[in-house]
């Protein structure tokens, strides 16, 4: 299928969020080749408009949104630039993968569907508008940016979804922040000492939306309560720390490197089997590659004020991380949840990410801002990096029962109509675009945001199908 081809050439330029000038470019050089007319923001989304098929221009328009940057995780060990290096994929018994990264399935399928449509002439369709959007993974600051006259079409086709037998019709809210919390490096203790490298690795990981529900290891946590348990009996002196790998993933990998007196490293290092015989008991089904591992380290010239450790572990304590509470009136569902992406230290600060989620703005924003008093309280500063409004379409009306009667049609099957606990860019679109309505449909992506992410390539033809069909019956 082209658009396969097309999702190759999208995984040979690296888009990280925040970093998306490059696609976008390999957008408007799609457009231009096509002879089609397009309009680039200042944050440089992009939009392609595509007339109408002959005889079709009266239909209304349609316009199908996706979003051009990917979260960009690796194996650990793994040499990988997300700045320069392209994703190496690959097919396995009906699934694309990559090789020790994240795929970029979501949302590259969906973009390079959206292409290979722009591309194909022999599509029925009436005037269609292509969108995508920059850094939906780290901020949606593209979508919230977008101006009023972007846009013309109110019907949506989002492409932007990881559930193949559903019509997404609702998702959470967002209130991501970045906390910094002060810290200052001193010497060394006097003595003898040993120095460890703790390292915490081989975790699920996954989406901190979709995944936040499945009882998965966070490294965060885990980090945090192995470096409480033996600050309880041994003075351990914190040099370095980085956990996690993105702020919309769950935490899969976490390390440290402490300093101890020589008298109290057989200590620690003892730890490490009744910690990995802890891990398999706890997490033996649903992370059963998670271990830790406690290693000899290169001496360092400073380590963290002790005080400033306490702070962050205090922090950390008083909030939240996983599930905080499920739906009452959509069963099953998560309403509002939190998860600490991101842990990381530089000369002056500690940098902790958190992601709150939930269909309740009240309820997302005041455990935003308890979060945000957690880490004031202990001396940091906050920056809100996203407030995304939630989201919910009437299951009830015709787009919806067109789309659903569709896959009915097409499939043999109809999608189930559910909200969903991750977040979408629809709430931008619905507070933007007066009318507007969305259906957000996509193949079946598995471990979005982690080095296990894969994409079923049935589905992706299923999902092809029905989005020809239904521009088809739209026009």
């Amino acid at each position: 299928m082209r658009y396969l081809d097309i999702f190759k050439q999208l995984n040979q330029i690296p888009r990280p969020s925040h970093h998306e000038e490059r696609v976008a470019d390999f957008l408007c050089q799609w457009a231009e080749r096509l002879g089609l007319d397009y309009e680039r923001d200042a944050q440089n989304c992009v939009v392609i408009r595509k007339p109408a098929t002959p005889g079709h221009e009266q239909a209304t328009p349609v316009v199908i949104l996706n979003h051009m940057d990917m979260v960009c995780v690796a194996e650990a060990g793994r040499t990988f630039d997300p700045l320069h290096d392209p994703i190496e994929a690959y097919e396995d018994n009906g699934w694309l993968k990559a090789r020790g990264t994240s795929l970029g399935a979501d949302n590259g399928m969906g973009l390079s569907m959206a292409l290979a449509i722009l591309e194909d002439d022999t599509i029925v369709h009436g005037p269609l508008e292509v969108i995508t959007t920059t850094n939906e993974e780290d901020g949606m600051t593209g979508a919230a940016g977008l101006s009023p006259d972007f846009l013309k079409g109110r019907k949506v086709i989002n492409l932007d979804s990881e559930d193949y037998d559903t019509i997404t019709t609702g998702a959470a809210g967002a209130y991501l922040q970045i906390h910094h919390l002060p810290l200052s490096r001193v010497a060394p203790p006097s003595g003898k000492l040993s120095w460890l490298r703790i390292t915490i690795d081989g975790g699920r990981g996954g989406h901190s939306g979709v995944d936040i529900n499945k009882g998965r290891a966070s490294a965060t946590t885990l980090m945090w309560a192995l470096l409480s348990a033996i600050g309880d009996d041994d003075v351990v002196n914190l040099a370095s720390i980085d956990v996690g790998q993105a702020n919309a993933s769950i935490a899969s990998s976490a390390t440290a490197v402490v300093c101890v007196a020589e008298d109290g490293a057989d200590n620690i290092r003892a730890r490490e089997a009744h910690f990995n015989q802890w891990l398999r008991e706890e997490y033996g089904t649903t992370d059963p590659d998670i271990h830790c591992r406690i290693t000899a380290a290169e001496p360092q010239r400073h380590v963290i004020n002790s005080d400033d450790v306490d702070a962050l572990l205090t922090a950390l304590e008083q909030i939240p991380q996983g599930v905080v509470k499920m739906s009452e009136s959509m069963p099953g569902t998560v309403e509002t949840s939190n998860n600490v992406g991101r842990i990381t230290a530089d000369a002056r600060e500690f940098t902790i990410s958190t992601h709150t989620r939930s269909f309740v703005e009240a309820d997302m924003i005041a455990l935003g801002e308890r979060i945000k008093s957690a880490f004031a309280e202990q001396g940091a500063t906050t920056e809100l990096v996203m407030s995304a409004p939630a989201w919910q379409e009437d299951q009830h009306s015709d787009f919806l029962r067109l789309t659903s009667d569709t896959f009915n049609d097409v499939l043999g099957w109809r999608p189930r109509m559910v909200a969903m606990h991750f977040v979408l860019e629809a709430g931008f679109f619905v507070q933007k675009y007066p009318g507007i309505q969305i259906a957000s449909i996509g193949p079946r992506i598995v471990e979005p945001h982690s080095t296990s992410e894969r994409v079923e390539l049935s589905t992706c033809h299923d999902i092809w199908r029905v989005t020809v069909e239904l521009l088809r019956r739209l026009a």
